[in-house]
């Protein structure tokens, strides 16, 4: 090779290099391009103007006759960012208009190459794209991207239950100070969010529910949600309600059939029962709370199901003690044979506290003549922080009952409810000497009875 020739290949070699280096440059860039400004780090107040930003991207101008036949097959290196064009209009010119391209996938002043490249050459288009200044603001940035910015390092929160309107926060003594901006942020980032909450407490051991404080937006606590093709209405500071509980409530309604009977001891707004009736069940629902009670009579005319839910407003071993049990026997000693034909269920949705209240099936049924009686179906939640879960969740319940589960007895894991505590759900069918064991009487196979903690 001449000297000549050996000096090409090292120009050509370095020039190589040189592209390489910038490309692999621009993209390390272009992870960092679409960052608010660092200037509202800290922000106490929400100052929406000082998000905004002059970045730029990749961008190639296009005729306006093109478009429909060059988005889609481009889509996949197009710009993608919250409430911005991908094409942006050219002031006096209608013949074309300009395209942007997501900048950690194309790089700008080099040649788009492969199936992207060919499609702009027969379109007569230049595959070369060019810088282009693109003016961002508050609503281009997500709700994540806003409160990382804002917010000390460790201490972002986007995550929230939404309850119609509102949205439900459980936020942390550090997050405090900014709990009207995070408010706000929530609101803004998400459509149909008009009030936006913050748990001050644990949820009330006796009604069930929580206190909070109204963060940011309207103060209006009665909402609409739809659930399982229901629609309930309740207010939201005073009654339950978890989303998260959906599929919970979903999963136990698919084990009940038509003219199946569903006590449902502590019934809320009725999120199991609702269902229940709409699938032909007769409901016996009960709350104490006469707030969820209200709501409960409500949603069940608002979904016309009160011919088949009966409501009740008590304690719920009083409803067991008094209601349930006298169906039971109605049902089981009825000349008509309807009544004996179905399946029962008691629905013990109150996971802190239900598996003490099993205690009052022990010897509910004494002394009653009830010939080919079949026992209810018991659906129990409770919690557990055992290593474990659904050995601990057994282990109690057959402490209360005094007698083993059937061995068909089914342990459900509904879902983590905070680090290290799991919401179980324990289905069985009652064993019948359960029922029928007077409290006084005892079987020595059967386990020691210990006092239970309530979790809360």
């Amino acid at each position: 090779m001449t000297l000549c020739g050996r000096f090409c290949c090292i120009v050509n070699r370095n020039k190589t290099f040189l592209q390489t280096t910038v490309s692999r440059f621009l993209l390390v860039m272009s992870e960092n391009l679409f960052t608010p400004p660092p200037g509202v780090r800290g922000m106490e107040v929400l100052d929406r103007q000082a998000f905004n930003l002059t970045v730029q991207v990749p961008a190639i101008k296009i005729p306006t006759k093109a478009i429909g036949g060059l988005l889609k097959p481009l889509r996949s290196i197009l710009l993608k960012r919250p409430n911005t064009k991908k094409l942006v209009d050219i002031p006096d010119d209608q013949l074309h208009k300009v395209l942007l391209f997501d900048p950690d996938k194309v790089v700008p002043e080099e040649h788009l190459t492969g199936e992207h490249g060919k499609l702009l050459q027969e379109n007569a288009v230049t595959a070369v794209p060019q810088l282009y200044d693109l003016q961002l603001g508050y609503d281009s940035w997500t709700a994540q991207e806003v409160l990382t910015a804002i917010l000390p390092e460790g201490e972002v929160t986007t995550a929230f239950s939404r309850v119609g309107h509102i949205a439900h926060l459980n936020l942390r003594d550090h997050q405090l100070p900014y709990k009207t901006l995070i408010g706000q942020v929530i609101m803004d980032k998400n459509q149909g969010i008009t009030s936006v909450v913050n748990k001050t407490n644990i949820i009330n051991n006796t009604f069930r529910f929580f206190s909070m404080e109204l963060i940011a937006g309207e103060d209006k606590t009665t909402v609409t949600v739809k659930e399982n093709h229901c629609s309930f209405e309740f207010d939201f500071a005073q009654v339950y309600w978890n989303p998260r509980l959906g599929t919970e409530h979903e999963r136990i309604t698919n084990k009940l059939r038509a003219r199946d009977v569903v006590y449902d001891v502590f019934a809320g707004v009725g999120p199991f029962s609702i269902p229940a009736a709409r699938k032909r069940c007769e409901v016996l629902a009960n709350d104490l709370n006469p707030e969820s009670y209200k709501w409960l009579v409500h949603n069940t005319k608002l979904n016309k199901v009160q011919d088949r839910v009966r409501t009740f407003n008590m304690d719920g071993r009083q409803f067991i003690q008094e209601v349930v049990k006298k169906d039971m026997i109605d049902r089981c000693q009825g000349e008509d044979a309807d009544l004996q034909d179905h399946t029962s269920h008691v629905i013990m949705n109150l996971p802190a506290m239900a598996v003490e209240f099993l205690d009052v099936f022990r010897g509910l049924l004494a002394g009653e003549m009830l010939p080919e009686y079949q026992p209810p179906m018991i659906h129990c939640h409770t919690f557990s922080k055992a290593d474990d879960p659904a050995a601990d969740a057994r282990r109690r319940v057959e402490e209360v009952l005094g007698a083993a589960l059937p061995k068909d007895h089914y342990i459900h894991r509904v879902r983590d409810v905070a680090p290290n505590k799991e919401m179980m759900c324990v289905s069985f069918q009652m064993p019948l000497e359960v029922l029928l064991t007077h409290q006084g009487e005892t079987d020595p196979s059967e386990p020691d009875r210990k006092k239970l903690k309530t979790e809360t």
